[in-house]
């Protein structure tokens, strides 16, 4: 049996002192990715730094209207919270699509925003995977490929990123808060997630050591017209073969004033589609305008040998998605 440290950090500072003090520590929080990987065999840390006792599991209204969102939260809470469900809609409808009511009374958000892909190859350790194994292959691009990326896939990786919250977070323009030995700093979610490139085995921007301390949703998006919709291979709780959150609000006169549109289940990070939301902006959002900018966007893709039917996949939803926030009623003025 492999000798586990154990660490219960009573402060932010304690946190990262612990992680750096101690060779080849992980953060634990809920546990419900890591523990798995874990027990796996594809994670094996020697330290856990447990932090979730930490005063992070808050959700707070800035003066501003927005939202800040402790690290700690758990997922059920926060798809619950009744400004988030208000103010946030397209956040609440992804966290309840992306687990079973077991798992979000668990997950926390900062874990999920750092779990793992979810590719067959990454956790079985008889197989090669550039991101477990650097330089070791990609057992995915000529074997098993059907749940895999179509945007933004390099010959090194073609997994995708598993978490639906993280792709309403990129719609609504969240940003995450990080704490580190180098003092505190924020990333916007759209830039937290890295694409594969020549480094597959990092996921993110976050540096060695550093702690998700929160998420915080703008004002700017605060009560608009959102949505979160999600294909999947069952009703039940499955990951997203393709998803996608939107934002979309109009003008008087009928033309879009504000969209954002973000794919999950297509790429190794949720895929903002900024082609679709230039052709979009200062348009009328009819239905040809509409499937005009989805296809723009996903010109782009690259499927493989058995995932080519994501792209009409994921076309269909953010034309529906769309056209179902287009219709809407504008809200009362003042609202």
């Amino acid at each position: 049996m492999k000798p586990l440290a154990y660490v219960r950090a009573g402060s932010l500072d304690e946190a990262t002192a612990a992680h750096a003090a101690h060779e080849d520590a992980r953060y634990l929080a809920g546990g419900t990715n890591l523990v798995d990987l874990m027990k796996l065999g594809v994670e094996s840390p020697a330290t856990l730094v447990d932090v979730s006792r930490l005063p992070l599991d808050g959700v707070e209204e800035l003066p501003d209207g927005g939202l800040r969102i402790g690290a700690t939260v758990r997922n059920s809470d926060l798809a619950a919270h009744p400004l988030v469900r208000r103010r946030y809609p397209a956040l609440s409808q992804a966290l309840l699509a992306g687990a079973s009511g077991q798992l979000r009374n668990v997950a926390t958000t900062g874990g999920n925003l750092l779990q793992r892909t979810r590719c067959p190859y990454f956790q079985d350790l008889s197989k090669p995977c550039n991101k477990r194994a650097p330089g070791s292959g990609c057992g995915a691009r000529d074997g098993v490929h059907r749940d895999h990326a179509v945007l933004g896939h390099s010959p090194g990786c073609i997994a995708t990123n598993p978490s639906d919250m993280a792709v309403a977070l990129a719609a609504l323009d969240a940003v995450v808060e990080l704490h580190g030995a180098e003092g505190e700093r924020s990333v916007p979610v759209t830039e937290f997630h890295r694409l594969p490139g020549e480094h597959p085995e990092l996921d993110t921007v976050i540096r060695p050591g550093e702690l998700i301390t929160g998420v915080v949703l703008p004002s700017a998006a605060a009560g608009l017209p959102s949505l979160y919709r999600k294909a999947r291979d069952r009703a039940s709780y499955a990951f997203a073969l393709a998803s996608v959150a939107a934002v979309l609000d109009l003008d008087g006169d009928g033309t879009v004033r504000r969209v954002a549109i973000a794919f999950g289940g297509l790429a190794h990070r949720p895929w903002r589609a900024r082609l679709a939301e230039a052709a979009l902006l200062g348009a009328a959002p009819d239905d040809e305008r509409i499937a005009r900018a989805v296809d723009a966007e996903l010109d782009q893709a690259q499927p493989l040998r058995d995932n080519a039917f994501k792209v009409p996949l994921a076309r269909n939803l953010a034309r529906r998605a769309l056209t179902e926030l287009a219709a809407r009623p504008a809200p009362p003025a003042g609202a």
